[in-house]
């Protein structure tokens, strides 16, 4: 037989597709299936509007990381000053603790309404912000304005030398700049200052307004003529403006002390750290875009610290200690033996502090209106009182 009559027949054409059967050639598509080519473009499209997003966000990030890193300015004039120096300041501490000085200047600039821009700037705050080595607590120790200290042979900044003298500590900035100031507190702590920070007011104004106000109490009502400050007592938030006049004024509250002064200053911030760690400003980029643009346009940093990346490398060291182990408080002090306008210190405490700090050892705390438990052996060491950013501000 021939093959025709003995292998299967093959038509010309294929059979029909069965309609009902879905996926064959000549079927209708599924009910709700789109077909390859519309979700290839589907894809394509989703694809290329992700890659613009996140180019978008990557250049809006690139230009506020910019601008906000071009805000600080460097202070390379105080490095170069204390390289003449180098032989007489304290060793980098062995345990990795970092200590930064921040500095508070009075310069009146976009503040006049809080004195006269004289020409003479002075530091009208000091902090020494030990963060210790283990990164599990931070001390910020204020050192009174007008604590009675040595003062070296510093070179004005018009020239000249200011001479040895015992004098106000705030007067080693006027003399000599922040190099000046850190010599002092270098000498007076037995610390080696590892950064500095100068602010001035109209950011510290701009750094409370991006947070939407910072919480105070108050026991009596405040007025301050010269502020143009009128605050009730009790519980409330300041702004900007107010909260300088408040952080600054001496004559209208507490009799004219600066150690209460401090303490105000000392339970503000505190506060500050509160609000910023406990309603997301740091998280939030609509929040935090305006705080680093207040923070960063106040600086004037060495250069190891003039950058975003390191500034933000600190607050994520705060930012990690728990709130209860970042204490606030003042050189131990009392008015000065000469002048009960002025400051010295309280020995042994404050050599005990200092000690302390040069060891990166834990410095026994309380907080203001709790009682401390001081033992009566003369052996023990001191409890220092100040204020966190857990306590409560109207104790």
């Amino acid at each position: 037989m021939g093959a025709d009559e003995t292998g299967p027949r093959e038509d010309a054409s294929p059979a029909p597709a069965d309609p009902g059967q879905p996926g064959r050639p000549g079927s209708p598509p599924r009910r709700g299936a789109r077909p390859r080519s519309r979700r290839r473009v589907l894809v394509r499209n989703i694809g290329l509007g992700l890659a613009l997003f996140v180019l978008a966000v990557s250049g809006v990030g690139w230009y506020f990381y910019q601008r906000f890193d071009s805000n600080i300015t460097v202070d390379s004039a105080t490095a170069r000053e204390l390289e003449r120096y180098e032989e007489d300041r304290p060793p980098p501490a062995a345990g990795g603790a970092t200590n930064i000085l921040v500095i508070g200047s009075d310069s009146r600039a976009g503040s006049e309404r809080y004195g006269h821009d004289t020409g003479v700037e002075r530091s009208d705050t000091a902090v020494l912000l030990h963060l210790a080595g283990e990164r599990d607590s931070v001390t910020a120790v204020s050192i009174p304005r007008d604590l009675m200290v040595k003062i070296p042979d510093c070179r004005r900044p018009g020239g000249g030398k200011s001479g040895k003298q015992v004098n106000q500590f705030n007067f080693s900035f006027a003399y000599g700049g922040a190099a000046c100031t850190i010599r002092v507190v270098e000498k007076l702590v037995g610390v080696r200052v590892d950064h500095h920070v100068i602010a001035d007011f109209q950011g510290f104004k701009e750094v409370v307004d991006a947070v939407d106000g910072v919480e105070v109490c108050l026991p009596a009502p405040m007025r301050d003529t010269s502020a143009k400050l009128r605050l009730p007592a009790g519980r409330q938030v300041l702004d900007g403006e107010q909260a300088l006049g408040y952080v600054r004024a001496r004559k209208s509250l507490d009799g004219g002390s600066d150690t209460q002064r401090m303490a105000r200053q000392q339970e503000f911030m505190a506060s500050l750290v509160n609000k910023v760690q406990s309603n997301g400003v740091l998280f939030n980029p609509l929040r935090l875009a305006p705080l680093l643009d207040g923070v960063t346009s106040a600086l004037t940093a060495n250069e190891e610290l003039s950058s975003l990346a390191e500034l933000y490398d600190l607050v994520r060291i705060v930012r990690d200690v728990p709130q209860e182990r970042v204490h606030f408080l003042t050189v131990p002090r009392r008015p000065y033996r000469l002048d009960s306008n002025r400051d010295e210190l309280v020995q042994p405490a404050a050599g005990e502090l200092f000690a302390a700090l040069r060891a990166d050892s834990v410095v026994r705390f309380v907080s203001e209106g709790r009682k401390a438990k001081q033992e009566k052996d003369s052996g023990a060491p001191p409890v220092f009182k100040g204020t966190t950013p857990v306590d409560d501000i109207c104790r």
